[in-house]
């Protein structure tokens, strides 16, 4: 860990000297070829051996085996003969302007400006752990545009994001503030009560630079004085959500625990249901005929029961946690069998940045194979993102988001946990394998 938080603080410092991210440069257009001892398929669910990613620019050109990949003299190689290399991978559901040390009553004294710098860090230690992209659910002041815009002109070091603004909530609910007394008068930045007041909101928040909407249909673990299964936002209010963001060409992710909000969420059209604790048979069958992606979190309940004491997580919070976070697990066993489709994300920010990893695990535990959880984190998060076009595999045109580890990820996923090399778009941003 110690070692971890050096490289980080190194990693940003070489990020605000440079301007350039801390990314090796490369000319533009050069052409890398990455000699890959092995390599997984995510689509086809196999492993090759010796193969060549031809990367031109920040796109991948070709894959080729070894055999038939014809070296220019003095060709630019990156020599990961020994490694396994797969897709950048995706986490579906963080917050990376977000810190773990920071729950409760302590994070009143987080100003918006101080976020956004923890931002910067975050997304550096994310982008070291082998996410070379995120969607950001959640975040105050639009601190993740500002984040996002910085990682794609090049001033910080940062993966790809999608970014949702403030989530959309209803008074006293989830998405709101309930920490002061009410001399502050105080509402939180999405909060929006009926259809047409939802619908305003979704625009406002469009219009300041949000790629997705996220709302609250129901309570949550870290939310003080709500019932984590209640419904919040009636359906008529998820639908004005819905309709509004989809004809401005937006996604739309619901937190939801409960699971009549749940079912609520996926009638009215969501894209994705978020954390999905408390989901039914019912809410299942729904999700699999609609479609409707499942991002559940089944690794924080761990951090949260043994060190949320220590970072300021409420009484309350943690015996909702304790309330749910085992039937999570389970139910995210249920909807696998069931053929829902599952997304990786992990509520990052609720633990440490950069473990996003460690969720592997626990997805394998209950009932995945490592090859689906890889898959959740690479060709389908990037369906539910809408950039399967872009990222989520190693194919010609795919942006050259690549990770390296020593071993085979499909016999031990915690490999993961342990990356070597992180390139993004082309250019080394972490390459512990040639040191």
């Amino acid at each position: 860990m110690r070692r971890h938080l050096l490289f980080s603080v190194l990693l940003l410092l070489l990020t605000l000297s440079t301007g350039l991210g801390g990314l090796a440069q490369t000319e533009e257009g050069e052409t890398v070829y990455v000699l890959a001892g092995k390599l997984l398929d995510v689509r086809a669910g196999r492993l090759l051996t010796d193969q060549v990613i031809v990367i031109r620019g920040e796109r991948i050109e070709r894959v080729v085996p070894a055999s038939e990949a014809a070296l220019p003299h003095g060709a630019n190689v990156i020599d990961l003969s020994g490694a396994t290399v797969l897709p950048g991978l995706i986490d579906a559901h963080d917050h990376l302007t977000g810190d773990h040390r920071f729950h409760g009553y302590r994070a009143l004294s987080i100003s918006v400006p101080r976020e956004t710098l923890y931002g910067v860090l975050g997304a550096c230690k994310t982008l070291a752990a082998g996410f070379t992209t995120v969607r950001n659910v959640g975040a105050s002041g639009y601190a993740d545009v500002a984040l996002r815009d910085a990682i794609n002109d090049g001033e910080i070091l940062g993966p790809r994001m999608l970014v949702s603004g403030p989530a959309l909530g209803i008074t006293g609910g989830h998405c709101d503030n309930n920490l002061l007394p009410p001399e502050y008068n105080h509402r939180a930045q999405g909060v929006a009560d009926g259809p047409w007041a939802a619908r305003a909101k979704v625009r406002e928040i469009i219009k300041y630079g949000a790629d997705l909407i996220k709302f609250c249909a129901t309570g949550g673990v870290l939310s003080k004085g709500d019932d984590v299964g209640v419904l919040q936002y009636t359906l008529e209010e998820m639908q004005a959500i819905v309709a509004e963001a989809h004809k401005l060409g937006r996604k739309v992710a619901a937190h939801a625990h409960g699971a009549e909000g749940i079912k609520t969420a996926i009638l009215a059209g969501v894209d994705s249901i978020e954390h999905a604790s408390l989901i039914d048979d019912q809410g299942i069958r729904l999700a699999r005929e609609r479609g409707t992606f499942l991002v559940m979190d089944i690794y924080n309940d761990t951090f949260i029961l043994e060190h949320g004491a220590a970072v300021g997580i409420l009484p309350e919070s943690l015996e909702k946690e304790r309330q749910i976070g085992q039937a999570q697990r389970d139910n995210f066993r249920r909807a696998h069998q069931a053929g829902a489709r599952i997304a990786f994300g992990t509520d990052g920010a609720v633990y440490p940045h950069g473990d996003n990893a460690k969720q592997f695990a626990y997805m394998v535990e209950y009932g995945m194979t490592p090859l689906e959880a890889i898959r959740a984190a690479t060709i389908h998060a990037a369906e539910l993102l809408g950039c399967g076009d872009r990222v989520g595999a190693l194919e010609p045109g795919k942006f050259a988001d690549l990770i390296a580890v020593a071993g085979d990820p499909l016999a031990d996923v915690t490999l993961l946990e342990r990356v070597r090399l992180v390139m993004k778009g082309g250019k080394v941003a972490q390459d512990d394998w040639n040191r």
